[in-house]
């Protein structure tokens, strides 16, 4: 009797996916055997009640008929970048004394991270409150200067995400919705503002920005009719870009749009310097895509029992969101380190935690949530193979109510990137939403020492989920 075959399990080439425990992942990495790592651990349902509350409100049908009209705000969306301005001329509030935003949810003097201190510090040599760091210093911890998150002027602002009155801002106008956004300018590469700089240099090239770049810009956009981001950033997609890590395409893009205009109105000794600024700086996009992320969100706020997140954003020390039905309450906890690719000379000891407001462009489907449009970016962040671009994205499915047909990803057959994240499904899944991050040292005046990932800590979705839950117990 002839024998029969072995399984073809054990005569077929294995791949491997492994959840959980990396260490199996690395013992059949180091034998040869092709295998993904998939972060994951348990729902987070530590606090008292929190599953008997998910399991109410998972069926609710009046979170479900929320979500949709959260979901058809987001997808309707038209942002238009139309004008740069000076900050104060966009959010007037900032002329009525020494008031600076920052990133991330509210946080007092005391408890900011160094760089988060350094960049107010520079921020008020700047305005001129004070004649150096030292007294800036000294003015800030005694309450002489008023410090407020961009989110609440309708703002953002990537890493310290520093806004004063004089600094130029980007303007994002929702035609859909009639409201605006607003980002500062990208400040390009080096030591900057954004990474806790504020030395000489950093204060100098902002000061070219508002004097320069900034006007420049204005008026080039206000001598035509603005410039459509939302088909921009869909070319982007199909051309590798992911809009928080690489915006290489974009920026070409957008540097194509307004090219044109910028050689009608600007004069020719400083244009090509202005060009030249834009075309260097890779990043450049990334602001604009910010304050496109924050146009899109604002008008899905509020609305009475939806569990959409409306925004995500780090300061430093906490990690905070916003949930449609639960308004402009914050929910928080500490901020986590982000894992990635350090440049030579620094390590995970130089790094600080997490910060920026730009996982706002992660709430829209975007940076870690379209990493599958952007495999370049997976082996610069440390993530893996260019392979494993497409799990994170198929990750984030898991945790998003929608697709969004309008920018989708040629790798998944044309699949819209994921939108919508609902804190049930963070909850229930126990899968933390993914940003792409730049990594700041830890000390002020030292600037960006590498670039990765984070994810976002779930006891906010958890802190989310309970208050959604009270509110629906009491209506």
């Amino acid at each position: 009797m002839a024998r029969p075959a072995p399984p073809r399990l054990l005569t077929s080439p294995i791949s491997v996916v492994n959840i959980g425990l990396p260490q199996f992942a690395a013992d059949l990495a180091r034998c040869g055997v092709p295998v993904t790592h998939v972060e994951w651990s348990p729902p987070a349902l530590a606090a008292p009640g929190l599953a008997e509350v998910l399991a109410r409100l998972s069926e609710d049908p009046a979170i479900a008929a929320a979500n949709q009209e959260a979901l058809a705000r987001l997808l309707a969306a038209d942002p238009v970048l139309i004008d740069v301005v000076p900050a104060v001329a966009a959010i007037p509030a900032l002329g009525e004394g020494r008031i600076l935003l920052h990133a991330g949810p509210p946080v007092a003097w005391e408890r900011m991270c160094g760089p988060m201190q350094g960049a107010i510090c520079g921020a008020i040599v700047f305005e001129g409150w004070a004649p150096d760091l030292t007294a800036a210093a000294e003015l800030v911890a005694a309450g002489a200067v008023a410090l407020f998150p961009n989110h609440h002027f309708d703002a953002v602002g990537p890493m310290t995400g520093i806004t004063t009155r004089s600094m130029p801002v980007l303007v994002v106008e929702n035609r859909s919705f009639a409201n605006r956004a607003y980002a500062t300018l990208n400040e390009g590469l080096g030591k900057v503002m954004r990474f806790g700089g504020n030395d000489t240099e950093v204060l100098k090239r902002l000061a070219w920005l508002r004097d320069v770049l900034g006007p420049a810009l204005g008026k080039a956009l206000r001598a035509g009719n603005g410039v459509a981001l939302k088909p921009l950033i869909a070319r982007g997609l199909g051309m590798g870009d992911e809009m928080h890590q690489r915006n290489v395409a974009c920026t070409g893009l957008f540097l194509r749009e307004i090219a044109p205009g910028l050689a009608r109105t600007f004069d020719a000794a400083g244009l090509a310097e202005v060009l030249a600024f834009i075309a260097g700086n890779d990043q450049f996009f990334l602001n604009i895509a910010m304050a496109l992320g924050k146009a899109m969100t604002d008008p899905a706020r509020n609305i009475d029992h939806s569990s959409i997140v409306t925004a995500m954003c780090r300061n430093g020390t906490d990690f905070g969101i916003r949930v449609s039905g639960t308004g402009d309450t914050w929910f928080t906890a500490p901020v986590e380190m982000p894992v990635g690719l350090y440049f030579p000379g620094f390590s995970a000891a130089d790094a600080n935690p997490d910060m920026g407001d730009s996982a706002i462009v992660e709430t829209i489907g975007l940076g870690g949530f379209a990493m599958a449009a952007a495999p370049a970016v997976v082996g610069f962040l440390g993530a893996g193979s260019a392979a494993e671009a497409a799990t994170f994205t198929h990750l984030m499915r898991e945790i998003t109510s929608a697709e969004n047909p309008h920018w989708t990803v040629p790798a998944l057959n044309f699949a819209g990137v994921p939108t919508g994240i609902d804190v049930r499904l963070v909850v229930e899944t126990g899968i933390a939403p993914t940003i792409n991050t730049g990594i700041a040292h830890r000390q002020a005046g030292v600037g960006q020492v590498g670039a990765g990932v984070v994810r976002a800590p779930l006891a906010c979705f958890a802190a989310a989920l309970a208050a959604l839950g009270a509110a629906r117990e009491a209506a």
